[in-house]
């Protein structure tokens, strides 16, 4: 039976994949800590996604690394996982006593980070058939959960958070990391700002880390003509929209507008990031030697741009200036984003 039978979610199985392909870089300095996601994903046959990541999981990590599509996820779900578990140990350092895990889906930190969260109660919180696959692979390939970690069925859009928690114990008055990637995005606003504000009511020092996207980018997805891409870019742009054709991408942040919408929720952003941009590089994918993670894909992404670029020479000088202009504007405008927020003093 399939991963989908059981109503396990297509972007967990993407994104579980990516950092699996991201686990295998040799360097350990750039490498997706990942370490478990292979394990967790078990039998790449018995993955019901048509995906060249998916794929790439039978190819040698050099090889599946020459892939545009499979590289340039590799390396931003890489980015995110780092940007993650940096958050948490700094939580830990600072005394967290509880991790809150939104959204789960194949997250593997309450199992890799065993010893590190030994002191720290833990909860996993997803819809009731992504958790209960959950936990029978975490059975099967990591011989059960920590004694620590408990599970919670919670649909964001449908039942109060709040109260599932408290039934299980969960306390507000602890010092509380919290971890919502690959949520927001896919959750209408208004829950949403509902789930911050929950995080928002926690003690003062606590955080949250979470990934969106912008405004603009989820505009773009609705609106966007496929025939209008250039020719190779739609098969991977087809293979996306296949996949969150039942998870459809419903909200993103104003850009901008960051550090306001957080606090009309309760909370102040401590941190941003910027996928793919050259600090993220910098930070995450750079190897002592100066060579980045996935290196010649990307070159071969830029080089797609450029010639795209080129090609509105063609244009009337007054054309070109404004289709370039455009082109510059849209790139900034679909930022995919990473930060963490806090819980300010009361």
């Amino acid at each position: 039976m399939s991963h989908n039978d059981h109503g396990i979610s297509k972007t967990a199985i993407w994104v579980c994949a990516a950092r699996a392909i991201g686990s295998r870089e040799p360097d350990p300095a750039i490498r997706n800590p990942d370490i478990l996601a292979e394990k967790l994903l078990g039998d790449p046959s018995q993955l019901d996604l048509d995906h060249p990541v998916i794929d790439a999981l039978g190819k040698s990590y050099e090889a599946a690394m020459q892939e545009i599509e499979v590289a340039n996820t590799v390396r931003a779900m890489t980015e995110r996982t780092r940007f993650i578990d940096q958050a948490l140990e700094r939580a830990v350092s600072a005394g967290i006593s509880q991790c809150l895990i939104v959204g789960a889906g194949y997250d593997s930190r309450a199992y890799r980070y065993r010893e590190l969260l030994g002191h720290v109660r833990i909860f996993e919180v997803d819809r009731t058939q992504t958790s209960a696959f959950k936990r029978s692979r975490v059975d099967a390939a990591l011989g059960g959960p920590p004694a620590n970690l408990t599970y919670v069925a919670v649909d964001l859009e449908r039942d109060a958070l709040p109260d599932a928690l408290a039934r299980q114990g969960y306390d507000l008055s602890l010092p509380t990391f919290v971890v919502m990637e690959g949520v927001t995005m896919y959750v209408q606003e208004e829950a949403l700002r509902a789930t911050f504000r929950f995080v928002a009511a926690h003690e003062p020092g606590s955080s949250v880390v979470f990934d969106f996207a912008t405004r603009a980018m989820i505009d773009g997805m609705k609106a966007i003509d496929i025939q209008k891409l250039p020719p190779a870019a739609r098969p991977s742009f087809e293979k996306f929209l296949e996949m969150i054709r039942n998870e459809p991408w419903v909200f993103g942040i104003p850009m901008g507008t960051e550090k306001e919408f957080l606090a009309e929720v309760g909370l102040d952003l401590r941190e941003m990031l910027t996928v793919g941009t050259e600090e993220s590089v910098r930070r995450y994918l750079t190897r002592a030697d100066g060579t980045t993670m996935g290196a010649e894909a990307h070159a071969r992404t830029e080089a797609m741009r450029t010639a795209m670029q080129e090609r509105m020479l063609a244009l009337d000088p007054a054309q070109r200036e404004q289709a370039v202009s455009a082109m510059r504007e849209q790139a900034r405008q679909n930022a995919y984003r990473i930060a963490e927020a806090c819980v300010p003093p009361a």
